[in-house]
């Protein structure tokens, strides 16, 4: 390009005053952060006690309606970019003194991130690549006439057929465990309002580094024309100490127009994907069918899944996620706290006596229930009489048990503050 003659003065010109206008207004931007810096640090515990309690307040919100859930993930992350930006972890008595709130914001900073849609450390890309080998669908799951008939509720019949004749095969420690449902309380991914479901257990071998793999087909009901594609894998492989290391996918099925129906990643055919561990606090999860909706003679298949489940022992994450740092769940309150907050007349109720899914829904057994957390699957349970296991409510008192649990565990009181709010503030060590 040629400049005209005299245009190489004032085209110099207008750069460097572009070059300065750009310098004053990034000084101009460092300076307001500089200055939000420090008054950060100047009152850093103050900061920590009102985050808390605006996370804690958020988390609740989010925890009871969905439309909550971007501003709860807003404020986590503009914390999680407080902390780093302002570089509030150097101060090691300081962090140690808030140890609990650092912890959590950063365990749970990843899920805020666009290519963390499962809540890990890692991103999803790489977390399926790395796992891919233990979230796999066995191939013979993925036989054209199995897949097609296991899709329908009218064909599961011959779906079933096909798994027994399987089974005429295998040893007996190789025994698929298989069964038809209907699900109390959670549709699919691509249908919320599907709920039938045709489980196959499939053994596995820790020994080999082979985990036991759950795999769920999600059935479309009777006479119904959208086709429900999902199908899930929850993978669990036992751990010499006793623990077990799950792993999650999920997978579509595509109805194409030759009969086909190939069966891909939802993530891999850009469909999205969930948190996780935000339902799976246990790895895997207990199977309740709705009343009826099994047959007589799959009552055992249930039993067996079931008992397996309760052999896993402690979940763990595969690295992925350290479970440690979210704190403890519902249910994870002393008598005295109980009385405090809801009165002595309170301590001596049925309900009362009820409150104890910390029992086993700990950290060294089935893992916490804490944020984040599905309440439709917690209602579920809990309203639904599945849960705590051992205790007959009448309604009214299960829908008042959900409601005193969900109080104690979100409370953000300043006065008598709940199991999580308490936790963050470092009360609970």
């Amino acid at each position: 390009m040629k400049l005209r003659p005299g245009a190489l003065v004032p085209c110099l010109l207008a750069c460097v005053l572009a070059c300065f206008a750009a310098l004053r207004a990034a000084s101009a931007a460092r300076r307001p952060a500089a200055a939000g810096c420090a008054r950060v640090r100047s009152h850093a515990d103050e900061w920590v006690a009102s985050s808390v309690d605006a996370l804690v307040r958020a988390a609740r919100a989010a925890y009871e309606r969905d439309e909550a859930e971007p501003a709860y993930t807003r404020l986590l992350g503009r914390l999680a970019g407080t902390v780093e930006r302002c570089g509030l972890r150097q101060d090691a008595s300081f962090v140690e003194r808030h140890r609990e709130f650092f912890d959590y914001v950063e365990a749970a900073a990843p899920a805020v991130l666009p290519d963390h849609e499962l809540g890990f450390r890692v991103p999803d890309k790489q977390y399926f690549e790395e796992t891919r080998a233990h979230v796999e669908i066995p191939d013979f799951l993925t036989e054209r006439g199995f897949v097609r008939a296991a899709s329908r509720t009218e064909t599961l019949p011959r779906a079933k057929a096909y798994l027994r004749r399987l089974n005429e095969q295998r040893a007996p420690a190789e025994q698929l465990v298989f069964f038809s449902y209907t699900s109390r309380h959670l549709g699919t991914p691509d249908n919320t309002e599907s709920f039938r479901r045709l489980l196959v257990v499939v053994p596995g071998d820790a020994a080999r580094g082979v985990p036991e793999r759950w795999v769920q087909f999600g059935v479309t009901d009777p006479r119904v024309r959208v086709r429900t594609r999902n199908v899930s894998v929850v993978a669990s492989l036992a751990r010499a100490d006793g623990t077990s290391d799950v792993y999650f996918k999920d997978y579509y099925r595509t109805y194409r127009r030759d009969g086909s129906i190939p069966i891909e990643g939802r993530w891999e055919l850009g469909e999205g994907d969930d948190n996780c561990v935000q339902c799976h606090k246990s790895g895997v999860l207990p199977i309740f069918p709705e009343a009826g909706s099994v047959s007589v003679d799959e009552h055992g298949a249930v039993e067996e899944v079931n008992r397996r489940f309760r052999g896993y022992g402690t979940p763990r994450f595969g690295g992925y996620l350290d479970a440690s740092k979210f704190g403890p769940g519902l249910g994870a309150s002393t008598a005295a706290d109980r009385v405090a907050r809801f009165g002595s007349g309170f301590r001596d109720s049925q309900v009362a006596g009820a409150m104890t899914c910390a029992a086993c829904h700990r950290a060294d057994y089935l893992g916490p229930l804490n944020w984040p957390m599905d309440s439709t699957l917690i209602s579920s349970y809990v309203e639904g009489g599945q849960m705590p296991r051992g205790h007959e409510l009448p309604e009214d008192a299960r829908r008042e048990l959900y409601e005193r649990l969900v109080q104690e565990y979100f409370d953000a009181d300043a006065k008598h503050p709940g199991i999580f709010k308490s936790w963050l503030l470092g009360r609970l060590r």
